[in-house]
C-alpha cells in the first residue's frame, strides 16, 4: 500500500509540475502583458510537435531538438505573437475582450496549422526529455519558479516589470521601453508552454485537439494564484497533481460511481470551475464587454435574398453533397445563440458548445425511451434552458476575463464529466423524426427551423429587449443606470442562448444520425466563437455564413482549413473589422419610432398637446425662475429665456419624494477614508451643488446616491424609506437618476433608441409622449435623433445623456460634472435647461467643478474636504 501511494505521487508530481509551468508562464505573461493567453496550451502542442519532427521524423539528436524547440522555436512563436498580435492591440488600447478574442484567434490558428501539417490523428512516438524520474521535473520546475523570482524582484527588468504591470502609461512616461518589457513577457511565457509540452506529450495524447484543451484545464493554477504568485500556482499545481493521482486509487460502487471516477480523473478541470466561481474574478468592470459594431444598421433586403437563394441550392444536391449540407442549419441555429449572447449582450461565452451537446445528448435519451423525435427535441431545448439558468446564475456578476474563465470551465466541465462518459452515452444513437427520414425532407426541416429563430432573434433584437442588451454591451453601468435590471438581462440572455445551443445541437446530431460528443468538444465552441467574433457578432448573417463556411472548408480535401483561416483573421481582430461590417448599410430611422412619434400628434395627452400646455405655462415658470428667494443666478441667466420651441418636462407629482443621506462612512481598501459620517440632503425644486478639490469625496458621495457603491455606515432614505442596499437600476425606477462624468452612452444605438430606453427602464413607462418631450426638452428632435451615437460630437452626446435621464420621468436628478468637455455656449444652454427643470418641481444635485455654472444655477452649494462637508 506505501509503495502504490509513493508511485501514485511521482506520477501525480510530474503532472503537477507540468501544470506548474503552465502557471508561472501565463503568469509571467498576464504581468508583462494584462493578457490571458488561452493560447498557452496550443503553443505547448506546436512545440511537442516540432520536437517530435526534429527528432523522430528527421532524426535529430534529443539535445539538439530540444535546445532548438525550447530556445528557438518556442520563444519565437511568442516573439511573433507579440509583435504580430498583441502589440499593435496594446497601442490601439484594446481593452481585455478584443485581446481575449485574438488569443482565442490564436489557439484557433496553431490548432488548423497543426491539423493541416500533422493530420489530427494522435501520435505516441514522442521523445522523452527528462526521463521518467518525477524528481528531475519538480527540480527544473523548482529552479525556474526561483529564478523568474529573483529576476523580477532584484534585477533592473523585474523593477521595469512591475513598473509597467502597475501603469504602463505612467512608466511609458519614465523611459521605460514597455513593448520590450511585453516581448521578454511573451517570449518566456512561449518558451515555459514549449517545456510544458515537451514533457507532457510523452505520457498524454499527442493530437492538435487533445493537449491544447488540457492545458487549458491547468489554467487554473494560475487563477487560484490569482494571476499574481508564482508560489502559489507551483504549490496549487503539485497539490491537484498528487491528489488527482491518489484519487485514481478510489472505485466507488453504485450509480454515483463512474461520475466520482470521472471527477477524480479531472481534477484540474473541477479546480477551474470553482476558481473561476468563487474566487474573486481577473479583471474587472471596465473595457471588458465585446465591442459594438463598427458600422450599426440594417442589411439590404438584396443580401438576404442572396442568401435564401444559397440556402435552397441543397435542395437540389444528392448523396454525400447534401449529407454535408445538411449540417448547416443546424450549425447555424447553434452560432446564432452567440449573436444573442455575445454579438448583442457583449457577453464573452465560450460554452456554447456544451448546451449544443446536452440538447443532442437529451433528445437521443429521450427518443431511446419511446418519446417521438421531434417532441423529443422540443422537451429536450428547455431542459437545457433550465440548466443554462444553473450554470449562468452565478456567472452573471462575472465581466471580461473572468466570465470568459467561467463559462470555459462550465463547457469543459459538461463535456468531461457528462458528454464524454460512458455512464451517460454508452449505446446512444439518435435517428430522424418520422416523416423527415430522407436528406430533402430533413433539410427542408432544418430550413423552417433556422427561419423561425432568425425571426425570433430579430424581434428581440428590434424591440424594448433588444435596446437593453445592447446598452448593456455597449456600457454596463449606464445601462443600470438607465434602469436596466442588468443581472436578470444576463440571465435571459445566457438562457435563451443556451435553448438556441440546445435546438441546433439536437438538430446536428438527428442530421448526422448519431450522439458523437467529439461534435462538441470544447475547442469546438472556441472555434465557433471565433467564426463569429470574425464575420461580426451582431449581425444575423453572421450565423448563416459561419455555418456554411465551417462545414465546407472542413469538408474539403485539407482538414483545419477552416480553423486557419478563421484564426488568423481572428488575430487581426485589432487591424480589421468584422468582415459583415464591410457590407452596405441602411441606415434608416426605427419603424417603431416613427409609428409612435406619429401616434402622439394631436391626440390628447400627446407630444404635441403637451408642448402646446407647454407654451401656454411658460411665461409664469420663467417668472418663478427669475423670483425664486436664495439663488444664486447671474445677470445673464435672470435675463435669457428658455430656448424658444423647446418643450418642459412635466412636473412631477407632488409631494415630491426627498432624498437624503444620513451619517455615511466609506472606507477604501488600503484604509482611505473617503466619506466620513457626511449627512446630506437634498430638497425639491431646488439645485444643490457639491465643489471641492479632487479626493475631496464628491463623486463617492455621488455614487452612494445613486446606488453604485454602498457605504460601510449610515443610511440614505427616500422619504423615510431606507434604500441604502437598493442597486443602481432599483432607485433608476424610484426616480432618482443620474449622468455620468465619463459620457454613458450608447453608441451603437441612435439618439432616439438611446431616449426610448430611457423611458422604457425608467421611474414611469406609462407616457408614450416622455421621449417625444425629452427630445425637444434638449433641442434633439430634428434629423439627428435617428443619428447613430457613436457619430456625434460631445455636445450633443451630453443633451442625450441627460435626455434619457430626464425620459423616465425621475423626481431626483444627479448630474456628474455635466459640463465636462462642453464650450461656453453649451455650457450656458446647460444651465438654463436645470433651471427650468428645478422650476418644473424636480431635485437636482450637481458635481461640478465649474463656479460659473455654479454660481449661476445653484441654490445651495456644498463644499467637501477630506470626505467631510465643510460648509
Amino acid at each position: 500500500m506505501a509503495s502504490l501511494t509513493y508511485e501514485l505521487t511521482l506520477a501525480g508530481l510530474a503532472v503537477g509540475s507540468a501544470a506548474a509551468l503552465t502557471g508561472i508562464g501565463l503568469i509571467v505573461t498576464y504581468r508583462a502583458t494584462g493578457v490571458l493567453n488561452l493560447a498557452h496550451g496550443a503553443v505547448a502542442m506546436i512545440c511537442a510537435y516540432v520536437l517530435r519532427q526534429l527528432v523522430v521524423v528527421w532524426d535529430w539528436p534529443l539535445p539538439a531538438g530540444a535546445l532548438v524547440t525550447l530556445l528557438v522555436v518556442a520563444p519565437g512563436i511568442g516573439l511573433v505573437l507579440d509583435v504580430g498580435v498583441f502589440r499593435p492591440l496594446a497601442r490601439r488600447e484594446a481593452g481585455p475582450a478584443r485581446t481575449l478574442v485574438a488569443s482565442i484567434g490564436v489557439f484557433v490558428l496553431l490548432v488548423g496549422a497543426a491539423v493541416l501539417l500533422w493530420g489530427p490523428g494522435a501520435r505516441d512516438d514522442v521523445p522523452v526529455l527528462l526521463g521518467d524520474d518525477p524528481w528531475a521535473q519538480l527540480g527544473a520546475v523548482v529552479a525556474l519558479a526561483c529564478l523568474v523570482g529573483a529576476v523580477t524582484r532584484w534585477t533592473r527588468f523585474g523593477r521595469e516589470l512591475r513598473a509597467v504591470v502597475d501603469n504602463r502609461p505612467l512608466a511609458v512616461l519614465s523611459g521605460i521601453d514597455a513593448d520590450r518589457v511585453a516581448a521578454a513577457g511573451w517570449a518566456f511565457g512561449s518558451f515555459t508552454a514549449g517545456l510544458t509540452g515537451v514533457l507532457l506529450a510523452p505520457y498524454v495524447r499527442l493530437d492538435p485537439y487533445g493537449m491544447p484543451l488540457l492545458v487549458v484545464e491547468v489554467i487554473a493554477v494560475a487563477v487560484i494564484a490569482r494571476m499574481r504568485s508564482l508560489p502559489v500556482a507551483v504549490l496549487a499545481a503539485l497539490a491537484l497533481g498528487v491528489a488527482q493521482a491518489q484519487l485514481t486509487r478510489l472505485h466507488p460502487e453504485g450509480w454515483a460511481g463512474p461520475l466520482v471516477q470521472a471527477v477524480g480523473a479531472n481534477l484540474f478541470v473541477v479546480a477551474l470551475l470553482v476558481a473561476a466561481l468563487v474566487l474573486p474574478g481577473i479583471g474587472g468592470r471596465g473595457r471588458d464587454a465585446l465591442p459594438p459594431p463598427v458600422r450599426p444598421g440594417r442589411v439590404p433586403g438584396a443580401w438576404w435574398l442572396v442568401v435564401g437563394v444559397l440556402f435552397l441550392l441543397p435542395l437540389g444536391f444528392a448523396g454525400a453533397d447534401l449529407h454535408t449540407a445538411i449540417q448547416v442549419p443546424a450549425l447555424a441555429v447553434i452560432l446564432l445563440s452567440l449573436v444573442v449572447v455575445a454579438g448583442r449582450g457583449g457577453q464573452i461565452a465560450l460554452g456554447q458548445a456544451a448546451y449544443a451537446g446536452l440538447g443532442a445528448l437529451f433528445t437521443a435519451l429521450l427518443t431511446a425511451r419511446g418519446v417521438p423525435g421531434l417532441l423529443a427535441l422540443a422537451l429536450a431545448v428547455p431542459l437545457v434552458a433550465a440548466a443554462g439558468l444553473l450554470t449562468a446564475w452565478p456567472a452573471i456578476r462575472r465581466h471580461g476575463l473572468a466570465l470568459a474563465l467561467v463559462t470555459l470551465a462550465t463547457g469543459v466541465a459538461v463535456s468531461r464529466f457528462v458528454l464524454v462518459q460512458p455512464y451517460a452515452t454508452a449505446g446512444l444513437s439518435l435517428g430522424r423524426p418520422a416523416g423527415f427520414g430522407g436528406d430533402r425532407a430533413f433539410y427542408a426541416l432544418e430550413l423552417l427551423v433556422l427561419a423561425g429563430c432568425l425571426a425570433l432573434v430579430a424581434a428581440l433584437r428590434r424591440g424594448r429587449t433588444g435596446r437593453a442588451l445592447a446598452a448593456l454591451r455597449d456600457h454596463e453601468p449606464g445601462a443600470e443606470a438607465a434602469g436596466v435590471a442588468v443581472p436578470g438581462l444576463k440571465l435571459l440572455a445566457f438562457v435563451l442562448g443556451a435553448a438556441l445551443a440546445a435546438l441546433g445541437g439536437g438538430l446536428l446530431g438527428m442530421g448526422l444520425r448519431a450522439f458523437d460528443p467529439e461534435a462538441y468538444d470544447p475547442v469546438r465552441g472556441l472555434l465557433w466563437f471565433a467564426a463569429v467574433m470574425v464575420l461580426g457578432a451582431d449581425s444575423l448573417l453572421t450565423p448563416l455564413a459561419a455555418a456554411a463556411l465551417l462545414t465546407t472548408l472542413d469538408a474539403g480535401a485539407y482538414a483545419g482549413t477552416a480553423a486557419l483561416a478563421l484564426g488568423l483573421l481572428a488575430t487581426l481582430t485589432g487591424r480589421i473589422p468584422p468582415l459583415t461590417d464591410l457590407l452596405p448599410r441602411e441606415h434608416r430611422p426605427p419603424a417603431d419610432a416613427d409609428v409612435s412619434a406619429h401616434a402622439t400628434r394631436g391626440r390628447p395627452g400627446g407630444a404635441g398637446a403637451s408642448e402646446d400646455r407647454t407654451r401656454a405655462h411658460r411665461p409664469a415658470a420663467a417668472h418663478a425662475t427669475r423670483e425664486r428667494p436664495g439663488r444664486a443666478a447671474g445677470p445673464e441667466h435672470r435675463t435669457r429665456p428658455r430656448p424658444p420651441g423647446v418643450a418642459r418636462a412635466p412636473a412631477p407629482p407632488a409631494p415630491v419624494p426627498r432624498l437624503h443621506a444620513h451619517a455615511l462612512t466609506l472606507t477604501h481598501p488600503g484604509g482611505v477614508t473617503a466619506l466620513d459620517r457626511v449627512t446630506l440632503d437634498l430638497a425639491p425644486s431646488r439645485i444643490t451643488a457639491l465643489v471641492g478639490p479632487n479626493g475631496a469625496g464628491k463623486s463617492t458621495l455621488f455614487d452612494c446616491l445613486a446606488g453604485t457603491l454602498r457605504p460601510r455606515e449610515g443610511r440614505i432614505t427616500l422619504d423615510g424609506a431606507d434604500i441604502t442596499h437598493r442597486s443602481a437600476h432599483a432607485r433608476t425606477r424610484l426616480g432618482i437618476a443620474r449622468t455620468f462624468q465619463r459620457l454613458a452612452v450608447f453608441p451603437s444605438l441612435t439618439v432616439e433608441e438611446n431616449v426610448r430606453l430611457g423611458e422604457e427602464q425608467g421611474h414611469v413607462r406609462t407616457d408614450p409622449a416622455a421621449v417625444e418631450r425629452s427630445l425637444r426638452l434638449l433641442g434633439l428632435a430634428g434629423s439627428v435623433r435617428h443619428a447613430t451615437a457613436a457619430d456625434l460630437p460631445t455636445g450633443t452626446l451630453r443633451r442625450v445623456e441627460l435626455a434619457r435621464a430626464l425620459a423616465g420621468q425621475p423626481h431626483t436628478l444627479l448630474l456628474d460634472e455635466p459640463a465636462a468637455g462642453l464650450d461656453a455656449a453649451e455650457t450656458a444652454a446647460l444651465a438654463r435647461v436645470l433651471a427650468a427643470l428645478a422650476a418644473d418641481g424636480l431635485t437636482v444635485l450637481v458635481v461640478e467643478h465649474d463656479p460659473d455654472l455654479v454660481a449661476g444655477i445653484a441654490h445651495t452649494v456644498h463644499t467637501m474636504e477630506g470626505g467631510r462637508i465643510v460648509s
